[in-house]
């Protein structure tokens, strides 16, 4: 609990039994946390029974494997059903640490932000943690192309570890997003399309090899499908395409607070 404000951390699992308990353990170590939601999409290992073991915890299964989108889909939902105020995902692989979570939980408690992103590029963390430099490189292009198109000025749009207000969460329509990794980035450009300044914090990264990590073929997929939505929401913006991920009367419902880390800025 942080000031008055219910935290529940959500926890997208697919395979992971190996990390969910230390994840969880460290999670519930900061002393804000309320309630956890695990979600596993059809794990072929102990993912479900590890999740069954620890205390405060709400465990659902998807009976297929419906991807890292559709997931997180059900971890919301989840969330919000069970009086969450703030929510926060933590990847359960143990490569985001939890240990930034009083620090993310007080930058949405206080109202200032609706969002908040844990960055693995600012403070140099992401090299040094182990990404792959081909990671790297395309993680670099895709935020310098995507800053462009949507006007925001984000130093990643492509971390797994972030914070959210219930009141954002209920105004995004996120059901009609990809069910794949892509999901993501149409989710944060959803968020910049309302008006919504998004934070960021610097956090240390570990790549090791029980950490979860998509193949060269998706992560090519994943990059096309990136741009394909900051094209789609520059071109909203400009109103020459409707759109059901933009639509015009979602646009900048939320007000800006003063510059920030992060602070969107329309071009």
């Amino acid at each position: 609990m942080y000031d008055n404000n219910r935290v529940i951390v959500v926890m997208p699992a697919y395979n992971a039994a190996l990390t969910l308990r230390q994840t969880y353990d460290e999670v519930m170590a900061q002393g804000v946390v309320d309630h956890v939601v695990v979600v596993d999409d059809a794990s072929r290992d102990e993912t479900l029974a590890v999740a069954r073991t620890l205390a405060n915890v709400t465990v659902h299964r998807h009976p297929d494997n419906r991807g890292y989108g559709a997931n997180q889909k059900t971890c919301y939902r989840l969330a919000l059903a069970a009086g969450a105020d703030i929510v926060i995902m933590v990847h359960p692989d143990y490569q985001y640490t939890p240990k930034l979570i009083p620090a993310m939980v007080a930058l949405i408690g206080s109202g200032l932000y609706q969002c908040v992103l844990g960055s693995r590029i600012l403070g140099g963390y992401a090299l040094a943690g182990g990404m792959p430099v081909w990671k790297y490189v395309a993680n670099r292009f895709l935020t310098l192309v995507e800053n462009m198109l949507i006007g925001a000025k984000l130093s990643e749009y492509h971390t797994g570890y972030r914070a959210f207000s219930r009141q954002l969460l209920e105004g995004l329509v996120l059901e009609g997003n990809s069910d794949d990794f892509v999901f993501d980035n149409q989710m944060l450009a959803q968020i910049i399309w309302q008006g919504c300044t998004v934070a960021e914090v610097s956090c240390p990264t570990k790549y090791f090899p029980e950490a979860s990590s998509i193949n060269l073929p998706r992560s090519i997929r994943y990059g096309f499908g990136c741009l394909a939505t900051a094209a789609t929401f520059r071109l909203a913006r400009w109103g020459w395409l409707d759109s059901s991920l933009f639509p015009a009367h979602a646009a900048l419902r939320f007000s800006t607070p003063g510059a920030g880390i992060g602070q969107n800025e329309d071009q």
